[in-house]
């Protein structure tokens, strides 16, 4: 049979065939792929042509097309739609794509032409957006270990390499847990749970043959601990939820964590940096370590101070229950939820009917046509999984991307909720067009219907979807989100705030029986509570970027529990509040090295996006022509073209301080 993967994709926008892709494909295909890049590769370091921008930088960004194409698919589905097939093969691939790229890094013919080109860069007549890949080309392979030989540069190659497999073996335990744990519940089990969270247990237990059950996904368990009277079974589903790769079974993590921060330092060891935050950060705008912490204790102490006065009157409400105390984490939202009716008259209960899944994408979408000009049409399918649905974008009439959306929880999907493209946007070699996917979580329901968080998270992933499919730049390598790490939260951050613009929430949040807009007043209550409970969610989130900054910015620990219980010690860690992320489930920091050292830079971002959308309202209109101009041009079609400092300033005209971030989580008057 034809090999779909590589075969040309002919069918509408050049979506890969996924009705005629079968898993035996990929492992051939990824042969064929490598084969043709390293053909391609050997072509461009053997030459004896003078080496320039066209037959070296420009041939590299083309060298790597198939597999470019191949990966953008299986990635994919590995992460949102996986099964033993699909794991097996990412444990294969994890040393083999390691190996490969150390092959590239390490070819001393490539690098010399690389790096005659930055000597005389100078006299090259590059553009300035050459300039920047250029360098950036050069950084990635020094970085990668270009300067090392001997056993130093085998010693590298071996460390990535195991890097690679630890970071699969991580996230596929983790997939594992949340996969086989749940809890069954009796029908009695219900009691206090409001419609939608009672219906997503049934939907969530008859996935599985049985009655109502919770699971450890983030949509299921949250709503049980807010509204389930019954403690005994919030702490159950609770310490489950946080022992999550640390059950002392096949799949912990702990282990993996260890071995994986002992790595990392060496390999910072190798390239010359005292320890891996060091080399992590370099790149980012933040630069160092220390400049990290001092941004996240300005931020810790007021959000500790508002923690534990929160936690007082919480534990009064326990106790008034009856409950000697003291207050635990499996009590703060089942009576934080209690005390945001009480003093805002308001409850999720009242709020999810209208906020049903598709009236929130419509929102994304009202938003994306007023601010760019953006249309949606949608597409029929089918693509990789029956749940997901597609658009086509465009604007004036011409394409600009795919979107997909892939909405709703399932066994084969990895948790949480992520960005990514199948193909990014590039000018060279032709106009390629991205395909993006947004991947979430939510529970399934007929309808499906959001908290107001995860209404909060569909416009965050969409803003990632809006920087790869504004994206405006000629060479993929800087395309979309390929920036700096610490900037890469801005543009979905930054569109979280059009949720919170009282006319999107009048004309899109309808009730999904009646179509009848939110009351003014609940309206009014919601926004009003924008800012309620923010002590316990800046808290857990800083408990784990400090952790994570602690686990890089020294000497590696041999016990990262040990470690992480030294530090939440030190910070003086409300009892009541956990980490966001404990180390065994920490995805983010440990399934790769994407965010390690680097989840602080969410708050990095944070202090931006305050001040970007603080720009259209000082303009008057939260949907301001001109300030949505500046913001496309500027940031979201610009990539990682230029330093991250001279996007925000280019558009902004100045670099924020960090009191917009603690105003608008309520910690100003804290501080």
């Amino acid at each position: 049979m034809t090999n779909a993967l590589l075969s040309d994709w002919t069918g509408p926008f050049a979506l890969p065939p996924f009705a005629d892709i079968r898993d035996e494909d990929f492992a051939p295909a990824f042969d064929a792929a490598l084969a043709e890049a390293r053909a391609n590769i050997a072509a461009i370091s053997g030459t004896a042509e003078v080496p320039t921008f066209a037959n070296t930088i420009a041939a590299l960004e083309l060298a790597e097309g198939l597999l470019d194409r191949v990966s953008g698919v299986f990635y994919n589905l590995s992460g949102a739609d996986s099964n033993p097939a699909r794991e097996a093969l990412m444990r294969d691939l994890a040393p083999k794509m390691s190996a490969f790229s150390s092959e590239v890094t390490n070819n001393k013919a490539l690098f010399s032409r690389i790096e005659t080109l930055w000597q005389g860069r100078e006299t090259l007549d590059l553009s300035p957006e050459e300039l920047r890949v250029l360098t950036l080309y050069r950084q990635m392979f020094v970085r990668s270990g270009a300067l090392l030989d001997g056993e130093q540069a085998d010693r590298l190659t071996a460390v990535k390499s195991r890097l690679a497999v630890l970071g699969t073996d991580f996230s596929q335990n983790l997939l594992a847990e949340e996969r086989d744990w749940f809890m069954e519940l009796a029908e009695a089990d219900l009691e206090g749970l409001p419609d939608f969270a009672a219906a997503a247990a049934r939907a969530a237990g008859a996935e599985r043959g049985l009655g109502p059950v919770v699971t450890t996904n983030r949509s299921l368990i949250v709503p049980f601990l807010q509204f389930s009277p019954r403690r005994a079974l919030r702490q159950k589903a609770y310490e489950a939820w946080v022992a999550r790769g640390a059950n002392g079974n096949a799949n912990d993590n702990r282990g993996i964590a260890a071995e994986t921060l002992a790595l990392r330092q060496e390999r910072a060891n190798l390239l010359g940096y005292p320890t891996f935050a060091a080399f992590k950060l370099e790149p980012e705008m933040a630069k160092t370590p220390q400049a990290v912490r001092d941004l996240l204790m300005r931020v810790w102490e007021p959000a500790r101070k508002k923690a534990l006065s929160d936690a007082a009157v919480l534990e009064g409400m326990l106790r008034a229950d009856g409950i000697p105390g003291p207050l635990e984490a499996w009590d703060w939202r089942y009576y934080s939820e209690k005390r945001r009716k009480a003093e805002h008259d308001l409850d999720e209960a009242a709020l999810k009917p209208y906020l049903s899944l598709d009236a929130m994408i419509a929102a994304c979408f009202d938003c994306a046509t007023r601010l760019f000009g953006l249309e949606f049409r949608e597409l029929p399918g089918p693509f990789y999984h029956p749940d997901v649905r597609g658009w086509e974008v465009t604007r004036r009439g011409e394409h600009v991307a795919v979107f997909l959306g892939d909405y709703f929880a399932r066994g084969s999907k990895r948790s949480g909720a992520w960005c990514s493209a199948m193909r990014s946007q590039r000018r060279l070699g032709g106009d390629v067009r991205p395909i993006v996917v947004n991947v979430c979580n939510f529970a399934k329901g007929d309808p499906c219907l959001l908290s107001y968080d995860d209404a909060r998270t569909l416009f965050h992933e969409f803003g990632h979807a809006l920087h790869q499919m504004l994206s405006n730049v000629t060479f993929g390598f800087i395309s979309g989100t390929s920036v700096a790490r610490d900037f890469v939260e801005l543009p979905s951050q930054l569109y979280e705030h059009w949720l919170e613009v009282p006319q999107v929430l009048q004309a899109h949040a309808r009730h999904w029986q009646t179509g009848e807009p939110m009351p003014a007043d609940l309206l009014k209550r919601l926004l009003g509570a924008g800012t309620y409970d923010q002590g316990f969610a800046t808290v857990e989130f800083l408990a784990s970027a400090l952790v994570d900054l602690a686990f890089h910015d020294g000497v590696a620990p041999a016990d990262p529990m040990q470690k992480q219980a030294e530090v939440l010690e030190g910070l003086g860690m409300p009892r009541a509040i956990r980490m966001r992320h404990a180390t065994p489930h920490f995805a983010h920091v440990f399934s790769g090295d994407g965010y390690s050292s680097g989840y602080y830079s969410y708050m990095w971002s944070e202090v931006m996006d305050a001040d970007a959308f603080a720009a259209f309202e000082e303009a008057g209109d939260p949907f301001d022509p001109a300030t949505a101009a500046r913001l496309e041009k500027d940031i979201l079609s610009a990539g990682g073209s230029e330093e991250a400092e001279v996007l925000y300033t280019r558009f902004r005209g100045r670099m924020p301080g960090v009191e917009p971030l603690l105003k608008g989580r309520g910690l100003l008057d804290v501080a």
